[in-house]
């Protein structure tokens, strides 16, 4: 079977993220998936067991202080170097801020075409994407190049391989230009997480809007997250307001979600909004507002004061656990 490059994603204190488990499940129904690892040196270590797992036949490792010491344009020019040797049937990416950006200069380097958040790929390249502020669903194609695609998170169940490989592992040659190091990485820091899954990979979130009133009341949509497992979001209007960070926005200028169970808090339902999590596979919405676009988009709506429907559907999940 033709090989399918898979550009993988992780964190030094999590390993393998989801969203690369998806790659390869998606990669499984393409061809043979090859795992691309892009990272400082013993990278691929603490990787190689679940990208096994998960399918990888083979291991492409840039392990090198240059990839890990700058931003994504040392890695756009090692990927664009294995497409050209390699001329692989597809190239997958995340869809998220750095899987886009090296898909972006990938496709310039390769003079390529290129799909972005994509829930659907077939074999022969055709895929399903949401357009236009997810007004939108439409079917496309790569006609220049190859199929050079990323895959919106949670897009793709992730399954093991029916028999799990020990990927072989083949060592790449780092070679830069100078344009490719003209912005250093000079420092990290390591943000503060909670036992709280990530929001773009979560499987259930939680999202407030205007209607939580405050930052003070966001504990009620946390506490509620919290019970079903879930990640907290915000719509733009709560965030501008000040009641959550920025970095929780879910919309079109935030983050896009697609999880298994989406509850809008107090959420109106914007075209801004829903252009980031109208793919959820099942929408609640809790609104005082009967008229509020959000129950268009609904599979289930409850009409009422968020503050009394919350806190009685949060003592019901007690009981339940």
């Amino acid at each position: 079977m033709a090989e399918v490059l898979v550009v993988v994603e992780a964190t030094r204190e999590f390993g393998v993220k989801k969203v690369t488990l998806e790659l390869l499940t998606l990669a499984r129904q393409l061809g043979s998936p090859s795992a691309v690892v892009l990272g400082g040196p013993g990278a691929v270590a603490a990787l190689a067991g679940p990208l096994g797992e998960y399918g990888a036949e083979k291991i492409y490792a840039a392990e090198h202080e240059e990839i890990d010491g700058h931003l994504v344009a040392p890695k756009a020019t090692v990927l664009a170097d294995l497409v050209r040797r390699v001329q692989p049937a597809a190239v997958l990416l995340a869809s998220s801020q750095e899987g886009k950006e090296i898909a972006g200069r990938l496709a310039v380097k390769l003079d390529n075409g290129l799909l972005t958040d994509v829930s659907e790929l077939t074999a022969e390249g055709h895929a399903t994407q949401v357009v236009f502020a997810g007004s939108t669903i439409v079917t496309s194609r790569v006609t220049r190049g190859l199929p050079l695609a990323t895959l919106r998170p949670n897009s793709v169940t992730p399954a093991p391989a029916p028999v799990a490989t020990t990927p072989a592992v083949e060592q790449l040659d780092v070679v830069l230009g100078e344009a490719d190091k003209l912005v250093r990485v000079v420092e990290r820091v390591a943000e503060q997480k909670g036992s709280r899954p990530e929001l773009t990979e979560a499987s259930v979130v939680v999202s407030g809007g205007r209607g939580v009133g405050n930052a003070d009341n966001f504990k009620l949509v946390e506490e509620l997250a919290d019970l079903l497992g879930g990640a907290v979001g915000a719509s733009r209007a709560a965030v501008d307001s000040g009641f959550y960070p920025h970095q929780f926005q879910v919309g079109q200028t935030g983050k896009t979600v697609s999880p298994q169970l989406y509850v809008a808090l107090g959420i109106s339902g914007a075209i801004q909004h829903r252009a980031g999590m109208q793919t959820s596979k099942t929408i609640v919405a809790v609104n005082k507002d009967p008229e509020a676009p959000i129950f268009e988009l609904a599979d289930f709506g409850v009409v009422g004061d968020l503050f009394k429907v919350v806190p009685q559907a949060a003592e019901e999940i007690r009981k339940r656990r």
